[in-house]
Protein backbone atom coordinates (compact mmCIF):
# COMPACT_ATOMS: atom_id res chain seq x y z
CA UNK A 1 0.00 0.00 0.00
CA UNK A 2 1.31 3.48 -0.72
CA UNK A 3 2.16 5.98 1.82
CA UNK A 4 -0.96 8.06 0.72
CA UNK A 5 -3.16 5.15 1.06
CA UNK A 6 -1.63 4.51 4.18
CA UNK A 7 -2.51 7.99 5.25
CA UNK A 8 -5.99 8.06 4.26
CA UNK A 9 -6.89 4.48 5.72
CA UNK A 10 -5.29 5.71 8.84
CA UNK A 11 -7.29 8.91 8.78
CA UNK A 12 -10.76 6.83 7.95
CA UNK A 13 -10.61 4.66 10.79
CA UNK A 14 -10.96 7.17 13.02
CA UNK A 15 -14.36 8.21 11.69
CA UNK A 16 -17.28 6.40 13.18
CA UNK A 17 -18.76 3.64 12.13
CA UNK A 18 -21.65 5.44 9.96
CA UNK A 19 -18.71 8.16 8.69
CA UNK A 20 -16.99 5.20 7.52
CA UNK A 21 -19.92 3.49 5.59
CA UNK A 22 -20.75 6.60 4.32
CA UNK A 23 -17.46 7.01 2.84
CA UNK A 24 -17.17 3.64 1.52
CA UNK A 25 -20.71 4.53 -0.39
CA UNK A 26 -19.44 7.83 -1.74
CA UNK A 27 -16.14 5.98 -3.43
CA UNK A 28 -18.40 2.99 -4.81
CA UNK A 29 -20.71 5.70 -6.44
CA UNK A 30 -17.63 7.51 -7.81
CA UNK A 31 -16.36 4.61 -9.47
CA UNK A 32 -19.84 3.83 -11.06
CA UNK A 33 -19.50 7.13 -12.36
CA UNK A 34 -16.89 7.31 -13.87
CA UNK A 35 -17.57 3.32 -15.26
CA UNK A 36 -15.11 2.00 -13.31
CA UNK A 37 -17.71 -0.28 -11.69
CA UNK A 38 -16.59 -3.16 -13.55
CA UNK A 39 -13.57 -3.79 -11.64
CA UNK A 40 -15.93 -3.91 -8.45
CA UNK A 41 -18.46 -5.97 -7.34
CA UNK A 42 -21.82 -3.84 -7.35
CA UNK A 43 -24.17 -3.45 -4.35
CA UNK A 44 -28.24 -3.49 -4.77
CA UNK A 45 -29.96 -0.74 -3.19
CA UNK A 46 -31.25 -3.25 -1.25
CA UNK A 47 -28.01 -4.69 0.03
CA UNK A 48 -26.80 -1.64 0.78
CA UNK A 49 -29.65 -1.51 2.93
CA UNK A 50 -29.12 -4.51 4.82
CA UNK A 51 -25.95 -3.72 5.32
CA UNK A 52 -26.68 -0.52 6.98
CA UNK A 53 -29.20 -1.74 9.01
CA UNK A 54 -27.00 -4.77 10.32
CA UNK A 55 -24.74 -2.31 10.54
CA UNK A 56 -26.79 0.35 12.75
CA UNK A 57 -28.11 -3.08 15.17
CA UNK A 58 -24.72 -3.85 15.46
CA UNK A 59 -23.59 0.20 16.63
CA UNK A 60 -26.73 0.43 19.06
CA UNK A 61 -25.47 -2.94 20.57
CA UNK A 62 -28.50 -5.15 19.68
CA UNK A 63 -26.81 -7.56 17.09
CA UNK A 64 -25.97 -10.98 18.47
CA UNK A 65 -22.30 -11.78 17.77
CA UNK A 66 -20.54 -14.91 17.72
CA UNK A 67 -16.56 -15.31 18.52
CA UNK A 68 -14.30 -16.80 15.79
CA UNK A 69 -13.59 -19.36 18.44
CA UNK A 70 -17.75 -20.30 18.54
CA UNK A 71 -17.56 -20.22 14.57
CA UNK A 72 -14.57 -22.51 14.27
CA UNK A 73 -16.02 -25.18 17.13
CA UNK A 74 -19.18 -25.37 15.15
CA UNK A 75 -17.49 -25.67 12.22
CA UNK A 76 -15.68 -28.51 13.06
CA UNK A 77 -18.47 -30.30 15.14
CA UNK A 78 -20.37 -29.81 11.12
CA UNK A 79 -17.80 -31.48 9.94
CA UNK A 80 -16.94 -34.31 12.00
CA UNK A 81 -20.71 -35.43 12.10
Amino acid sequence: MSPTLTDILVAAESLSASERRELVELLLDKLDENGESDATPTFSATWRQEVARRSAEYDAGRAETVTWEEIQARWQSRRTR
